[in-house]
């Protein structure tokens, strides 16, 4: 480890022109300290627009400068009845909140703005010292990008009832941040909360407490009407307590993967909206057409802004070989240059580490790079004698499966890797469990682009790292999460489709989620021989449907079936009986077929649902009479469905090169582009009403936005959506993009919902069933989208089709190219 408590020289004039070192420029700490004398350096809670300190015994919890450990102040730790005060003002708050005309709410976001901006150098101070990162990083990055939020999301308060038409608020929003960007990832969940009607109950991380109480103080001084936006603080379980709070209809968490694993298992079921910012590891691709000199201040700012604790450092350098000894030469050389010091002295790069117990997290990970055999480089600098620090850290020679390459640090240790070919280098980036972020360094921007296109993560960076702005959502896939901060498409977070109300399933609590989807195949009954009606009758053909996957009839594995019976009870067909092995097998055949879906051109996916539908009206009659005799629908209303089927499907086509994506309007000099890239494979288990309305609604919105999907029919009533097995095969659509799976909608699903490479499942069943896979989703944080039991018409155009869909549909990347060539910006 490099020298520790090194005492600063002192240097005559002539030594300090000779050694150009430099001095302390510490900023004044004393109108943070005063704000904190206002208060006794004693906070409470701030509720219903005021400070509330509860009566009783309540436990404290003494806040420390991790720079200095000089003790700032003391906070309350919180409990239930806590939670149930600031959740209840929240909740009186959004009946007249949510009501207040879109331009008045822009009015108070844009207050907002205002009056942080008349404090912005206290809340500098305060997130310094509080967190323990340069006053630097608060002063320059964090606290403008809190004013660009509450301005850019005043525009989308006043544009609610045109931008987000059909869309409604959805209630009390639970917010839970960490430490490592107190304030900035509390604004990235408040304002877009705000902005669209809903009211915050916010809990702060246990470390870092004084920027959230600061700015809650501010909104009632700009004016912000009581209950909207409130503050509690506590410990981690206060927080699950929180979450779980019946009245709290979305919890927005940002912190460990762990921790929003746990959050999504103990809110199953509960019908709130969740949305989940966790952990990564991103990648930094160098290649040998890279300029060197500027990847390496790119380095530095992707794994040693703020100490390396940013969930999207870029904490995987993977460089190609040919320039890899270079490069970390020049790595080395800069970080020898690296100054640690005070959080408040404005002339250092790097501060302290937020704790004690994080700082020895980072060492521990260090050392066991150390035995497991690889080279660990630390910058020979200076280092305080106090506080919390640890000097950034290089490692090189190690395997793809150290630990400290799998895991996430989350400190200022960067590893190295080499790559000889650009494929190679997009497996090594895509060779992780997350997928939080990205940057690509080149001056070939044809490379640059195809490379970005093909890592697997929400942002992506080209020749830069960690930019951020208000109009670009920020956001995982895989293990890093789902939903987004910022942009449109942070606001879907916030929302529900305008005919939808919460649905709260009050019997699934004490549902015992390990029963689920435990069942039997079917037996022989008498009652399904359908024998003849007299002994010269001739007996009917017997046909049992196959399974449908990889684009061919299937024997089920379990070599079982089931029979499917009209209302009157009679058995009208004979379908198989799908078990797990038939899932994997659906799924290998889905992924199998994916990547070339999802890469041909929209036009062609386009073509190929039309044929769908052509090739649907020319079975009308067939297919209407299959649902008349097997649902019992008059045959007029059966014909309207296969009307209805035919035009949905005319309708996603339309959508197929009609959601690509934007480029949206950030403060970067260049373009961000937004992709909507698909999701992957879907798992999908249809309602039993409309079992060929409700196949096509589902099934057509994912394909079109190129995923690849498993499909289980109807429980009841399959046999409309096994016709489509032909229907596919004369509409030239790919083997393995659609695959159907007949059987026990639960069964399936529960094994669907447990596939570790299925990365998103839909469920329209029961409220047991819909706790279930929530909760089963946790395991991978694949997105889920689920009825609770409620059901919905999917004749009606607002609840069959629409943007609620293509949402589901996609997951969004946005893609940062910078530019000046020819101006500066």
């Amino acid at each position: 480890m490099a020298a520790t408590g090194v005492a600063p020289q002192h240097n005559s004039v002539s030594n300090l022109f000779e050694s150009l070192s430099y001095g302390p420029a510490p900023e004044a700490d004393n109108v943070a300290k005063a704000w904190l004398e206002d208060h006794q350096r004693d906070f409470g809670h701030f509720i219903d627009g005021k400070w509330y300190k509860p009566a009783g015994e309540r436990k404290k919890y003494t806040t420390k400068s991790p720079a200095t450990g000089e003790e700032l102040t003391a906070t309350i730790q919180g409990n239930e009845e806590d939670v149930e005060t600031a959740v209840s003002a929240a909740r009186q708050a959004f009946k007249s909140w949510s009501t207040l005309a879109p331009h008045v709410r822009a009015r108070h976001l844009y207050s907002i703005a205002r009056h942080v901006q008349k404090h912005q150098r206290l809340i500098s101070v305060i997130e310094a010292i509080d967190n323990g990162k340069p006053i630097r990083e608060t002063r320059d990055a964090d606290i403008p990008l809190v004013v660009r939020h509450f301005y850019h999301h005043a525009g989308w308060a006043q544009l609610m009832e045109t931008e987000m038409r059909g869309w409604k608020p959805v209630g009390v929003v639970a917010a839970i941040v960490p430490w490592n960007f107190p304030l900035m990832l509390l604004t990235w969940k408040v304002c877009p909360a705000l902005a669209m009607g809903n009211t915050v109950v916010l809990k702060p991380a246990t470390y870092t407490r004084l920027s959230a109480l600061l700015f809650a103080e501010i909104c009632a001084e700009a004016g912000l009407p009581p209950g909207v936006f409130n503050v509690v603080t506590g410990n981690g379980a206060f927080g699950g307590q929180l979450a779980g709070h019946p009245d709290v209809d979305k919890v927005a968490f940002t912190g460990s993967t762990e921790v929003g694993q746990v959050l999504r298992r103990s809110t199953a079921g509960s019908g709130k909206k969740i949305s989940l910012e966790l952990g990564g590891k991103s990648p930094v691709v160098v290649f040998d057409t890279a300029d060197l000199d500027s990847t390496v201040e790119g380095v530095v700012d992707a794994i040693w802004f703020n100490q390396g604790q940013v969930c999207s450092a870029g904490s995987r350098l993977l460089v190609q070989e040919s320039v890899i000894d270079k490069l970390v030469s020049k790595l080395k050389e800069r970080m020898s240059h690296l100054r640690l010091g005070d959080s408040l002295d404005k002339a250092i790069d790097m501060a302290a580490i937020v704790d004690e117990s994080q700082k020895r997290s980072i060492d521990e990970f260090v050392q066991s790079a150390r035995q497991e055999g690889a080279e660990v480089h630390q910058a020979n600098i200076s280092i305080p004698c106090r506080g919390c620090f640890y000097p950034p850290t290089l490692i090189t020679g190690v395997q793809t499966v150290s630990r400290v390459v799998v895991e996430e640090i989350f400190g200022p240790v960067l590893v190295v890797l080499p790559f000889r070919t650009a494929k190679e280098a997009i497996s090594l980036a895509n060779n992780t469990q997350y997928g939080l972020g990205g940057s690509v360094w080149t001056e070939n921007i044809s490379l640059a682009m195809e490379v970005a296109l093909n890592i697997k993560a929400g942002a992506l960076w080209i020749n830069s790292h960690n930019v951020f702005d208000a109009a670009a959502g920020f956001g995982g896939y895989k293990q890093s999460g789902y939903g987004r901060d910022g942009g449109k498409e942070g606001l879907y977070e916030y929302v529900r489709p305008y005919w939808e109300e919460r649905a709260r399933p009050s019997d699934v609590e004490s549902f015992n989620v390990k029963t689920f989807g435990n069942t039997l195949p079917p037996r022989p009954s008498v009652t399904d021989n359908n024998p003849a009606a007299t002994e010269t009758d001739t007996p009917s053909i017997d046909r049992t449907y196959k399974l449908y996957y990889g684009g061919a009839q299937k024997r089920p594995d379990g070599q079982y079936s089931r029979p499917i019976r009209n209302p009157d009870g009679k058995v009208v067909g004979l379908v198989g009986e799908s078990n797990r092995k038939d899932v994997r097998n659906a799924v290998e055949a889905a992924h199998k077929a994916a990547p070339g879906w999802g890469k041909r051109a929209a036009h062609n996916r386009a073509q190929i649902v039309y044929y769908m539908a052509e090739n649907l009206e020319v079975r009308r009659e067939e297919i209407a009479g299959r649902i008349n005799s097997m649902c019992g629908k008059s045959i007029d209303d059966s014909r309207l469905e296969v009307d209805q089927a035919i035009q949905r499907l005319f309708y996603w086509g339309a959508y197929c090169d009609k959601y690509g994506g934007t480029v949206q309007e950030t403060t970067l000099y260049g373009a961000t582009v937004k992709v909507h890239e698909s999701v992957g494979v879907i798992g999908v288990a249809c309602p039993d009403d409309f079992p060929l309305l409700g196949f096509v609604s589902l099934f057509a919105p994912a394909v079109i936005r190129g995923n690849a999907v498993i499909v289980v029919p109807s429980e009841k009533y399959p046999l409309v959506a096994l016709d489509f097995y032909q229907v596919f095969d004369t509409s030239d659509l790919p083997g393995g993009v659609v695959n159907i799976l007949t059987g026990n909608r639960d069964h399936l699903s529960k094994y669907l919902s447990e596939h570790q490479d299925v990365q998103a499942m839909w469920y329209f069943g029961t409220a047991e069933g819909s706790k279930f896979i929530e909760h089963a989703s946790a395991e991978n944080l694949k997105r889920t989208w689920v009825n609770y039991g409620v059901e919905r018409n999917w004749s009606d155009e607002e609840q069959g089709q629409g943007e609620e869909f293509l949402y589901q549909s996609v997951q969004v990347k946005n893609i940062w190219i910078p530019m000046g060539d020819i101006f500066a910006n």
